[in-house]
């Protein structure tokens, strides 16, 4: 399964790739099941790719082309592991391009485009919407602390703390080991807040999902420094629970933090381009923003103004190392024609 960095890496490949006279063909599938069991992207295939190809003169290079990717999408697709929630596809014969990427991360919906450059819109959203994260899981004996990213497990690492036992006891000697019993919480807390603070530098992480019992969540918090703490989701959760319940409560919290956090980038975006700042909004904006290499991070949403254009924009903004964030909902930015810029400098 790729990780979210070859995944990212690939949208540059692709966002420079010249397919000269040849239909690029980009293929994204929902490979979940129906709610009877059933797959549904066969059916999908069948039809779609035939209409396409019918769509290109017979005997010609690009339908030569063209027909080769049909073949050998058809192949691939039959050997596909039943495990997996998506597929991203990226084939052009003529131009030796076939890039298949498995995805943990599932897809709304099957898309397929053949047209003269790949369509990476959609790629750059699932980028955008599972980006890398981690997982700390506690109590006072033990932690787990998970990094996720595009919707799969990259990294775990176990700490186990000094397990203590209770005894019957008063007087002095009950509370010496309280106290005893305590400074072992204690280091165990910053034993994790440290293995914690490494890999969140290391691994580049965004937001910091937490769950722990009464005793080691406000220790955990205490030590855990300021650039962290701003990056914490409390998840009511059993630090023992299964993976699938982990990763559900997970993907909800940031969905919900997502929200929060689109809603205020986009408000700031409008601001500062309402204070002729470091700011620009619409497509031709975007766009001449983009061709000047100003773009710091292309911000952007799926709407009737965007719809022609994501994907040019999408490719400039990996063209020019510009961040790009997908905002999912939609009406955030449909008052400044769907797309806008947070920029290097102003000319």
């Amino acid at each position: 399964m790729p990780q979210l960095d070859q995944l990212s890496a690939l949208l540059d490949r692709l966002a420079n790739f010249d397919p000269g006279p040849f239909p690029v063909v980009s293929l994204y599938l929902d490979l979940r099941p129906n709610e009877r069991g059933r797959e549904t992207f066969g059916p999908f295939l069948r039809k779609e790719l035939g209409e396409r190809l019918r769509t290109f003169a017979a005997h010609g290079p690009q339908h030569e082309s063209l027909e080769k990717d049909v073949q050998r999408i058809r192949e691939y697709v039959a050997r596909l592991d039943s495990s997996l929630n998506g597929l991203a596809l990226f084939a052009c014969s003529g131009a030796e391009l076939f890039e298949a990427v498995p995805l943990a991360a599932p897809l709304t919906e099957h898309r397929l485009y053949v047209s003269d450059r790949p369509h990476l819109y959609p790629l750059a959203r699932t980028i955008s919407e599972f980006p890398r994260y981690a997982i700390v899981l506690a109590d006072t004996r033990s932690a787990r602390i998970e990094v996720w990213a595009g919707n799969a497990p990259e990294h775990v690492e176990n700490i186990e703390g000094t397990k203590t036992r209770h005894h019957k006891m008063g007087g002095w000697s009950q509370a010496r080991y309280q106290r005893h019993t305590e400074n072992f919480h204690l280091h165990h807390a910053k034993e994790v807040v440290d293995a914690l603070a490494r890999i969140v530098r290391d691994e580049s992480v965004g937001s910091i999902l937490m769950a722990g019992d009464d005793v080691i969540l406000p220790l955990l918090k205490e030590h855990v420094p300021e650039d962290l703490m701003e990056r914490i989701v409390d998840v009511k959760l059993d630090v023992h629970a299964p993976e699938r319940k982990v990763l559900d409560a997970a993907v909800a919290a940031l969905r919900a933090k997502e929200t929060e956090t689109d809603r205020e980038r986009v408000d700031a975006l409008i601001d500062a381009f309402r204070a002729n700042g470091l700011a620009c909004v619409g497509v031709e904006a975007t766009r001449r923003a983009l061709d000047m290499g100003q773009v710091d991070e292309l911000v952007i949403a799926e709407t009737p103004e965007t719809r022609e254009a994501a994907d040019e924009l999408v490719a400039k903004a990996a063209q020019t190392s510009a961040k790009i964030r997908v905002i999912k909902d939609a009406s955030l930015l449909e008052r400044v024609g769907g797309v806008g810029a947070w920029l290097r400098f102003k000319l």
